[in-house]
C-alpha cells in the first residue's frame, strides 16, 4: 500500500509514526520506492494496514492518504538499430555543432545499461564522447515509449563529425539525446512490468476459486503443496494485477486464506495492455 502525508507538516510526523509502529509490529514493513518516489507499507494484509493508518491518525495526529502503489514499469528494446543526431545552430558569432551516429543493441534481462565508444580516426574528439553519453543517459532515464526508464541495452557511438570552432559539449549532449531516441524508435521498443512471486495459503475447499481468480490476473500457477490442513498455491503474477488482492482473497475464502508476495523479475507487458499504458502516458507512439 502506498502512503503519502497530506501536508508537508505531516511528513516528518509520518516518518516518526511509521518507525514506532514498525518497532511494535515486526510484520509491518516500510520501504521507499526510489523509482516512483512513494513510501510503501506492507504487512499481513490490507486490514492490518488500515488499522495501522487509523492508529497513526488517532495516536500521532498524522493525516495521510493511501492507495495502490504505482507500478514501476520499465522500457527496453528487442532488436539492433542505428540512429543519427545532429544539433547545428548558427545565430551570429559562435554557433553550435554536434553530430553523432550510434547503435543500440538489446541485452539480457537484468543486465542493465552499457555505453561504449567505437569512434576511430578522430571523427569525434575524445572530449565530446562523455557529453554524448550524458545526453544518451538523460534521454533513457526519462523514457521514450511511455516515460519509464529504459534498461538492458547497449549504446555504442561509432561515428560523427565536429566543427573546429562551433562544436561544444552541450551540442554533442543534445546530438546524443536525438540519436538514441531515433535509434530506440527503430529498435522495437517494449514495456516491461514487475512480476511478483506469490504464495496463497487456503483451505482445500476454496482452492479452485483461488486458482481461478489468480488466473484471471494473468498469474502463472507453478504448483501446489499441502501444509497441514492448508493448501499452498505457488505462482507468479504481474504487480499491476494485484491491487486490492487481500480484499478479494478475503471475500472468496470467507477470510480464511492468506497470502505472501515478493518481487521476482521483470517481463514484457502483453501488447494490448502496453498500448493502453502508452496511450495514458501521452507520449508519441513509436514509429
Amino acid at each position: 500500500m502506498a502512503i503519502e502525508p497530506a501536508t508537508k507538516s505531516d511528513q516528518e510526523k509520518m516518518g516518526m509514526a511509521l518507525g514506532k509502529l514498525s518497532d511494535e509490529d515486526p510484520t509491518f514493513r516500510i520501504k521507499s520506492n526510489f523509482e516512483t518516489g512513494q513510501t510503501i507499507i506492507s504487512g499481513m494484509g490490507e486490514l492490518q494496514l488500515e488499522v495501522l493508518v487509523d492508529r497513526m491518525k488517532r495516536e500521532f495526529g498524522v493525516e495521510a492518504a493511501t492507495g495502490a502503489p504505482q507500478v514501476a514499469y520499465k522500457e527496453t528494446i528487442k532488436k539492433i538499430a542505428q540512429g543519427e543526431g545532429k544539433y547545428i545552430r548558427q545565430t551570429g558569432g559562435r554557433g553550435q555543432y554536434g553530430h553523432c551516429l550510434l547503435r543500440v543493441e538489446p541485452k539480457g534481462r537484468g543486465e542493465g545499461f552499457e555505453f561504449k565508444s567505437e569512434v576511430r580516426g578522430g571523427a569525434i574528439p575524445s572530449e565530446f564522447i562523455s557529453p554524448i553519453e550524458k545526453g544518451v543517459k538523460e534521454k533513457l532515464e526519462n523514457g521514450i515509449l511511455a516515460g519509464f526508464p529504459m534498461v538492458d541495452m547497449l549504446v555504442a557511438v561509432y561515428d560523427g563529425s565536429f566543427h573546429e570552432v562551433d562544436s561544444s559539449e552541450i551540442a554533442f549532449k543534445i546530438a546524443g539525446s536525438l540519436a538514441v531516441e531515433e535509434a530506440a524508435r527503430r529498435a522495437d521498443m517494449v514495456l516491461l512490468e514487475p512480476i511478483m512471486k506469490i504464495e496463497v495459503s487456503t483451505p482445500e475447499e476454496f482452492m479452485g476459486d483461488v486458482i481461478g481468480d489468480l488466473s484471471s490476473k494473468r498469474a502463472q500457477i507453478q504448483g501446489t503443496e499441502k501444509r497441514g490442513t492448508m493448501t499452498v498455491i505457488v505462482g507468479v503474477a504481474p504487480l499491476a494485477e494485484l491491487s486490492g488482492y487481500a480484499t478479494k482473497l478475503r471475500s472468496i475464502s470467507q477470510g480464511r486464506a492468506s497470502y505472501y508476495m515478493e518481487p521476482s523479475h521483470y517481463e514484457e507487458v502483453p501488447k494490448n495492455i502496453a498500448e493502453q499504458i502508452v496511450a495514458k502516458s501521452g507520449k508519441t507512439p513509436q514509429i
